[in-house]
């Protein structure tokens, strides 16, 4: 049977990947996950008891730990979720950012290859490893236009500038030593299970309680929102057909304004929930400073993808949202026990106070 390493499998997008392949009978899956504030074993408690699935508690960055991993259960890849994700959090402190994003990379990459070179040959070609990434490398778009594979990087977060450096460590190491890569680079994921600093989960709850929904700056960002479900899929495939040392950027083809996404919300949680004293939700809407380096507008060109492996996304962001904001509502102990701790639905990075729309 198949075995796989998937670093970061507790997270928002990990833990779907996760679910997913072991739901499918595709083999047996190892999971190493720093469980920190963002990694929820809540989130796969409905195959945290199978045979074909192990945890092990563990930082990438542990070269020792990712080696005894790699000789006991001899995976016939990895895929690389473990990242800091979060690009407020990142402006606030972004060491944590370089050292997981980087140099955690450049240890599983370092560990990789040492196994990697040892297999037998069959093996040797069999074996991938695949490093999942954001469009944010890529920088700020215009009016139109959208990222390729072939867009120059161009980051202007501290996180997507970690990003971008660990993704050319993995160029790296396929050019340099010929270990066998695959890079995915996706736009803004949502779904169900996602931690609430992120912009959708936080509005749906706030405005489920009452508690101001705070826009940055103008709210016309756009971003092009990818349903996880989707994107796991996608990466499954990338892993199962991908050209070794290939780059495929995986997009929803669903362009929205942040200010959008918001006065969507409110309008399905006012449906949902009807009678809030405090609605409708819209009435929560507050404008705050606009985040430092805030791109303005993402947009992905997945035309790669599925020309050559078939895959495009099966959710449109009308039923992506509407699923997701119906998971939150009927989840609340979910909910509840991921912000018990200091993460407390604040939003982080921001410059001044905020003001009533």
């Amino acid at each position: 049977m198949k075995t796989i390493l998937v670093t970061g499998g507790a997270g928002f997008i990990g833990s779907c990947f996760v679910r997913q392949w072991l739901t499918k009978g595709q083999g047996r899956l190892v999971n190493l996950d720093k469980l920190t504030y963002a990694g929820n074993l809540d989130s796969l408690a409905n195959v945290a008891d199978r045979p074909d699935y192990t945890l092990v508690e563990g930082d990438i960055g542990d070269r020792e730990l990712v080696e005894q991993l790699l000789a006991e259960h001899e995976p016939e890849a990895i895929v690389n979720f473990a990242a800091e994700s979060h690009v407020d959090r990142s402006i606030e402190g972004p060491a944590d950012f370089v050292k997981t994003n980087v140099l955690g990379t450049c240890e599983l990459l370092a560990a990789a290859r040492a196994y990697w070179s040892k297999l037998p040959n069959a093996q040797r070609e069999a074996f991938r490893f695949l490093h999942v990434s954001t469009d944010e490398v890529y920088g700020s778009l215009g009016k139109t236009g959208a990222f390729t594979e072939q867009t120059r990087y161009a980051p202007n977060s501290p996180y997507a500038a970690s990003k971008a450096a660990s993704d050319h460590f993995v160029r790296a190491y396929h050019h340099t030593y010929g270990l066998p890569v695959l890079t995915t680079n996706c736009s803004n994921n949502y779904g169900p299970y996602q931690f609430p600093e992120k912009l959708i989960p936080l509005m749906i709850l706030n405005a489920l309680e009452g508690k101001p929904l705070p826009v940055y700056g103008d709210g016309q960002q756009v971003r092009d929102w990818l349903y996880v479900e989707d994107h796991c899929e996608a990466i499954r495939a990338v892993l199962a057909r991908g050209k070794v040392g290939e780059v495929y950027n995986i997009g929803g083809n669903c362009e929205r304004a942040n200010l959008d996404v918001v006065r969507t919300i409110c309008e399905i949680v006012d449906r949902l929930r009807p009678g809030l004293p405090h609605s409708p939700c819209t009435s929560l809407i507050t404008y705050v400073a606009d985040r430092p380096g805030h791109d303005r507008r993402y947009a992905i060109d997945a035309g790669k993808i599925k020309a050559e492996l078939g895959w495009s996304p099966r959710h449109d962001f009308a039923s992506g949202l509407e699923n997701t904001v119906g998971w939150y509502l009927d989840n609340s102990t979910w909910v509840d026990r991921v912000t018990s701790g200091v993460y407390q639905r604040q939003r982080l990075g921001l410059g001044e106070r905020a003001t009533n729309a």
